[in-house]
């Protein structure tokens, strides 16, 4: 069996009224009601104070696998933090398979299994507690599908690819995806991918670097669209696939303000080590590196004195 994963790309609505700035008013109204398909407060009503006077904002992306009868795990955590200020976007990668306390149902178990248990609220809440009691003032979470969608929308994305490996069977069995400059014509030969773990000599971390490579790539194909068939399609993946307790006009103050963040990223993947536990295999993070990722989101919202 394909083994779930999704490739997060809800770090797109940071910037999606950039993309569509110039389009007539039909355009824009498109996007509100996009907005509003996607407006849900199941992890709360949002910070939206936060956005509205210009302050650093975090934002926890969830990249989950939903299927029928399945209430899906989120395979892909990144604590993601904007700061209009210092003109940054820091995205953190928190391993599914991290051991963690899970909030709300006082077991130890994969970080991964709090949104089975107790969905965006219990996995932000764990999360949360995971990075040192820092809250998120939003949370967006996309399901599987949307990065597929995507990717057909802006036709394609190219990549530099590191690793040179036959697919086993995630895109097209036996296809080669050769190391450099390649481009993933559409949306399941991008999954084909990201998803690759085995081959890569990096295991997960590799495979991660892949996931974070794919979701810039998008972003920034995204910010030059200029034909309105195309936006109509962004549009149409993005309401189908995500949900936000952002609202429209947290969106446009994030596009209008916060817009520049994009310039400087700054991608870290949370520092793990194997281990069996009654005969589970787990991630396991020691407490100085939970401080490190503490500390470093806190730096980012301009709450520490070295801001």
């Amino acid at each position: 069996m394909v083994k779930k994963f999704l490739l997060t790309v809800g770090s797109i609505l940071v910037f999606l009224l950039a993309a569509g700035g110039g389009y007539a008013w039909w355009m824009w109204h498109s996007a509100a009601a996009t907005a509003q398909k996607m407006y849900d407060v199941k992890g709360g009503k949002g910070n939206h104070q936060t956005v509205a006077v210009q302050k650093p904002i975090s934002i926890l992306l969830l990249g989950v696998d939903e299927r029928k009868n399945d209430s899906g795990r989120s395979d892909t955590i990144i604590a993601l933090t904007l700061n209009p200020k210092t003109g940054t976007m820091q995205m953190i990668s928190i391993p599914r398979d991290t051991r963690t306390d899970i909030v709300g149902r006082g077991t130890l178990d994969k970080i991964n299994a709090a949104y089975a248990f107790g969905g965006v609220q219990m996995a932000e809440d764990t999360v949360s507690n995971f990075v040192g009691n820092i809250p998120f003032d939003f949370y967006i979470k996309i399901n599987m599908q949307g990065m597929s969608d995507l990717v057909d929308a802006i036709g394609g994305v190219t990549v530099n690819n590191t690793v040179d490996w036959i697919d086993e069977g995630y895109y097209k069995k036996g296809y080669h995806f050769k190391t450099g400059k390649i481009t993933l014509t559409d949306g399941a030969m991008a999954m084909g991918y990201v998803r690759m773990r085995h081959l890569d000599p990096q295991g997960d971390l590799g495979r991660n670097k892949r996931q974070r490579e794919v979701i810039m790539a998008i972003v920034n194909k995204m910010a030059n669209v200029s034909s309105v068939s195309r936006y109509s399609q962004i549009l149409q993946a993005i309401g189908n696939n995500v949900k936000t307790n952002m609202t429209f006009d947290d969106m446009k103050n994030i596009a209008l303000h916060y817009r520049n963040a994009s310039k400087h990223t700054i991608n870290y993947e949370v520092n793990t080590t194997p281990e069996k536990i009654n005969g589970v295999d787990y991630l396991v993070v020691s407490d100085a590196e939970k401080q490190r990722v503490h500390d470093m989101i806190e730096k980012q919202l301009g709450n520490t004195t070295n801001e």
